[in-house]
């Protein structure tokens, strides 16, 4: 009854996806020829018949060719490993151990079940162990144990443990959150396993039938993720299972359906690449995190199609290296990168290291400014998915300083100021995208600003870890440098994932309009606004201004119909001998930060978790508001703010001007003027009026002037000597004549 049911199921499976190989069932090692394909068959078949052994060693010559590297390579390259990476033997062991301490080799796959200490195992450890990233781990503690036996043997007996589960239906299914099979956790066993077979291929102890018990494993987890993956599905999940299963299809190529699998897979990778990656060439969902996955995706595919001399398109090609060019585009001057959303790789961590990342891109373009950011070596663990040329071109890298300095990313949402290249320039960038498919990694940081200078990171953010119980805090504005109305925070309706990973996400997010960036000659400013505050009755905007690469000038409008309490939330360790107008942060190369409010504010407030800090300017009890802070950087204490004087200097700015005006604020520096709340002016024996109060740039030379609109909205300017009226609109520049 039992082949029946078999039979069924195989037949049905060929009738609706068009494949023979079984997602449900692996094939028997004893029948694993009769799934190669013709020619393969032919070549190998003696009187009609293919040895187990046959078979076994026709595979590991196909994986020399067509791996990553040569399996007969394994011992000397375990060697250079050691010498390379010689921490790393410290990290495996410490992780294999806690594998085999929890996990026997015969664990169960469908919650509830316990540790083997007792313990109940949660959903986020089901998760890691379904992924089986720590039995890469075991595969190298092998090596460290002098080729201890067992270890093969753990490998193998967890292996078939799963093909046990799926054969009883024992195993964790998507609808309950925690998918064994779940396209991510499948595509990274794959990835997992794909390694340590390649690693043991030349052992005595992974026998010929071992050998075949994998790969008739890969074949149906390849089978099974063609099935669940008929159609394109947004995300990260989909592309891991794609490349995945495109990674078998070329490896395993000598069976049936291998054909049909690398063609899906790759027309589905490419379509992600198409509606994935923005036209900008950031990864839709806007994280350094994700965007990297997404190179390791498709760095590994792109990988062994030029192994195999296997045709891939421009488009692929073009596409996958705007990735790499995208972190260039994003780098601070000390070639890490800001931390955006959902990045997980260092919780707590203020940057983000692209170094590994753009080492890979050396090696597939060979492009001289991504060598300008690489390593003369590969991390430790894609040390195992490049070839021995590869690693020796590390050593004669070729590098070119980038030529460009600020940059937008107009479909992501993210706009850059950027000083320069040198280590101690300065650079800010600010927040201003939602993606509308699939917000889910993005936190509550709408038009929130982080800033590099003097070789620190100034205005932080914070990597974040799923399973950290304050995730929720630390994805919302609270830890953000974002301004705030009342106790409203942007993020709401916050939820975590069915399988209880830890994983959550906002349900409501503001909708960030961005006005305009723009810079020249003078001024470099970004204006946007959001609609987090409507529920409230609240207007908002934010205008970034760099002033000449020497500080920055954030102002945050607020206005309403009724009153409320105005704030802006700056991350860093302040103190406030000085507050609550000027708030100073110092770092332990003598540099720092000072924070100036050009309107006074009411009060201050500090917080902090997890040994950071922030701190809450607040103006209570008003109906419209203004902040207009000046980030101030400084290289040495000299070169602060000098908190004595009652009007202190900005690099050669002043609060005078020498143009009469009815302005809430003026900075002033030779003929540079720069009005806030302006509605009336007098130059050059001319008046000129606002429709409203406004912020404006005024050029002065001798016998002229120009007048650049700062303000978020377009506003009417009138000559009152002529009554000629002129709309202008934000960053227009409208010039005397």
């Amino acid at each position: 009854m039992k082949t029946i049911y078999t039979t069924l199921l195989l037949l049905v499976s060929i009738s609706i996806f068009g494949q023979k190989t079984p997602s449900k069932k692996v094939i028997e090692v004893s029948n694993l020829v009769n799934y190669l394909n013709d020619d393969v068959k032919s070549q190998l078949s003696e009187n009609g018949k293919i040895s187990t052994e046959k078979l076994a060693s026709y595979f590991r010559d196909k994986f020399s060719e067509r791996y990553f590297y040569d399996y007969k390579t394994v011992d000397n390259r375990f060697k250079e490993y050691a010498n390379l990476y010689p921490k790393a033997v410290e990290s495996h062991t410490t992780r294999a151990l806690d594998h085999l301490a929890k996990f026997s080799s015969t664990p169960q796959w469908k919650l509830p079940f316990n540790y083997q200490n007792g313990k109940p195992l949660n959903a986020y450890a089901l998760r890691h162990l379904a992924r089986q990233h720590k039995m890469v781990d075991i595969a190298f503690y092998y090596f460290y144990q002098q080729k201890d036996s067992k270890y093969i043997n753990y490998f193998t007996e967890q292996m078939q443990s799963l093909n046990t589960a799926l054969h009883q239906n024992k195993f964790e299914v998507l609808e309950d959150g925690n998918g064994v099979y779940e396209s991510f956790r499948s595509g990274y066993r794959i990835l997992n396993w794909l390694q340590i077979h390649n690693l043991f291929l030349g052992e005595k102890a992974y026998s010929d039938k071992d050998q075949l018990k994998t790969i008739a494993t890969l074949l149906q987890h390849a089978s099974y993720l063609f099935e669940i993956n008929q159609n394109f599905k947004s995300g990260n999940h989909q592309t891991r299972g794609l490349s995945a299963l495109a990674m078998v299809s070329i490896l395993l190529r000598d069976f049936v359906d291998t054909d049909v699998w690398y063609n899906h897979s790759m027309k589905l990778l490419a379509e992600h690449l198409s509606k994935e990656i923005n036209e900008d060439g950031f990864q839709f969902e806007r994280t350094v995190h994700y965007h990297k996955s997404d190179i390791g995706n498709y760095f590994y595919v792109y990988q062994l199609v030029k192994n195999s001399n296997l045709k891939v398109d421009d488009f692929w090609k073009n596409k996958l290296e705007s990735l790499f060019t995208t972190l260039t585009k994003i780098s601070f001057p000390d070639k890490s990168a800001p931390v955006f959303s959902d990045d997980t790789d260092t919780p707590w961590a203020e940057k983000n290291d692209i170094s590994d990342a753009l080492t890979l891109g050396y090696l597939l373009f060979e492009n001289p400014t991504f060598g300008y950011f690489a390593n003369n070596k590969v991390s430790g663990k894609m040390y195992w998915y490049t070839s021995k040329n590869q690693l020796e071109n590390l050593q004669s890298i070729q590098q070119e300083k980038p030529d460009f300095k600020s940059y937008s990313f107009p479909e992501t949402g993210y706009y850059i100021m950027r000083e320069g290249w040198n280590s101690k320039d300065k650079m800010l960038v600010i927040s201003a995208g939602l993606d509308a498919e699939k917000p889910d990694h993005q936190h509550g940081d709408i038009l929130g600003i982080q800033a590099m200078a003097n070789e620190n990171v100034i205005l932080p953010n914070y990597q974040v870890r799923y399973s950290l119980k304050d995730l929720e805090l630390f994805k919302n504005s609270m830890t953000k440098n974002v301004a705030l109305v009342d106790d409203e925070l942007q993020g709401k309706k916050y939820a975590s994932n069915k399988g209880g990973s830890g994983f959550g996400k906002f349900k409501e997010l503001p909708k960030p309009k961005v006005i305009i960036f723009q810079k020249n000659e003078d001024l470099e400013v970004f204006i946007g606004s959001h609609d987090g505050f409507k529920n409230l009755g609240v207007e908002y905007s934010r205008q970034v201004i760099n002033v000449e690469n020497d500080f920055w000038i954030v102002k945050d409008n607020f206005s309403s119909d009724k009153k409320h309490n105005y704030k802006q939330v700056w991350q860093g360790h302040y103190s406030l001998e000085n507050s609550p107008n000027l708030l100073r942060s110092s770092f332990s190369n003598g540099s720092g930060l000072d924070i100036y409010q050009l309107n006074k504010i009411d009060k201050i407030k500090t917080d902090g978790a997890r040994g950071k800090q922030w701190i809450v300017t607040s103006k209570t009890d008003t109906k419209d508001f203004n902040f207009i802070t000046i980030l101030f950087p400084f290289s040495k204490y000299d070169n602060r703010i000098d908190e004595e004087k009652e009007n202190p200097d900005f690099k050669g700015w002043s609060k005078n001007s020498s143009i009469i005006s009815d302005a809430t604020q003026t900075l002033s520096k030779n003929d540079k003027h720069l009005f806030f709340g302006v509605k009336d002016i007098r130059i050059q024996e001319k008046t000129i009026q606002f429709s409203e109060k406004v912020d404006i740039f005024i050029k002065v030379t001798k016998n002229d002037f120009s007048i650049q609109s700062l303000f978020h909205k377009p506003f009417v300017l009138k000559k009152t000597e002529d009554y000629k009226e002129v709309t202008i609109n934000p960053l227009e520049i409208f010039k005397n004549l």
